[in-house]
């Protein structure tokens, strides 16, 4: 089939090489413009435009999709069908109704839970057994169309965001070339999703890593993991942030008597053997710290972090 291809980050490009390698021709490549990233605010091309770019496939980068200068600028390429993939924005129904067969979005998680941005993160900060990828038959809503296939993924118990992604990506694509498969031959029956078991997440913010102790630690450990590789997690000690890459709780049940009166956000666990522990009283049980980075220095073990830095029970963070 001919494809038009509407995405924008990583999680896009796997959907892209299975595209191509089912044998199908992507005749325009639909991504965000570019834009500053990094300390030197570096103008860099999205994951999907660098793709494109090496495959020597056309690139529109339009501000806004909705504008009538983009509808009509799409809807001059002939296509079977677009694939949406992290795109970002929403279409219009005019690009909607151009390909022969409409567009079809590549969405990570299950359908109609997790509608909007950042499923991916949401599902591990929720505590989510499963998670999955659902191919969907778009509207004009926000990914609230028909299900055209979905692929179950369970959550390890130390998923991070970062892995999650990955993970994801590959089924998405794979996923989708069966989709594409199924379209074409008839043999895919739409599924109109449940309104009532809908739900819709937000973006993820940058101050959403700061770590809250008066809250449980079960709580804050899926957070360092689903917002790991951003906009990760951090404390702070002396004034200086501390970044916390890897952790793990500390039920209220394992914690004695003096550790269980502690103040939230105090050290009540100081402990460098293996990785090395440093335990933080939270509103219940303890998140336990097992590799951090303080301000100004390399990523570390606690273990590590504690030779150059030794703590003592009662030292307060935040």
């Amino acid at each position: 089939m001919n494809v038009i291809f509407m995405g924008t980050p990583d999680f896009a490009v796997p959907v892209l090489d299975a595209i191509k390698n089912a044998g199908h021709t992507v005749k325009l490549v639909v991504t965000q413009p570019d834009k500053p990233r990094g300390r030197g605010k570096k103008v860099t091309y999205s994951p999907v435009k660098e793709w494109a770019v090496e495959q020597n496939i056309p690139v529109y980068q339009p501000e806004r999709i909705r504008n009538p200068e983009s509808v009509e600028m799409v809807n001059t390429i002939p296509a079977d069908v677009c694939v949406v993939a992290a795109f970002g924005q929403i279409l219009p129904k005019e690009i909607l109704d151009h390909p022969k067969y409409g567009c079809v979005n590549v969405h990570a998680s299950l359908l109609p839970k997790y509608r909007g941005a950042a499923p991916i993160q949401w599902s591990i900060l929720n505590g989510d057994e499963y998670t999955g990828v659902t191919t969907m038959q778009m509207g004009p809503g926000l990914d609230d169309g028909d299900i055209l296939l979905q692929e179950k993924v369970k959550i390890a118990d130390d998923e991070t965001g970062g892995s999650l992604f990955d993970k994801l990506a590959d089924v998405g694509a794979s996923l989708l070339v069966e989709t594409l498969d199924g379209i074409e031959k008839g043999t895919i029956t739409p599924l109109p999703q449940d309104e009532s078991q809908a739900t819709h997440v937000g973006m993820i913010r940058k101050d959403m890593g700061k770590l809250d102790f008066t809250v449980s630690a079960e709580i804050l450990e899926r957070r360092v993991r689903g917002l790991y590789p951003w906009p990760g997690s951090y404390t702070f000690l002396d004034g200086k942030s501390l970044k916390v890459y890897k952790s793990s709780y500390i039920a209220e049940s394992e914690l004695d008597d003096s550790q269980n009166r502690a103040h939230v956000g105090t050290i009540v666990i100081v402990n460098a053997d293996g990785d090395g522990t440093i335990a933080v009283r939270c509103a219940d049980g303890a998140l336990a710290l097992h590799e951090v980075q303080l301000e100004g220095k390399k990523r570390m073990t606690v273990s590590a972090f504690l030779n150059g830095h030794p703590l003592v029970v009662g030292t307060t963070l935040g």
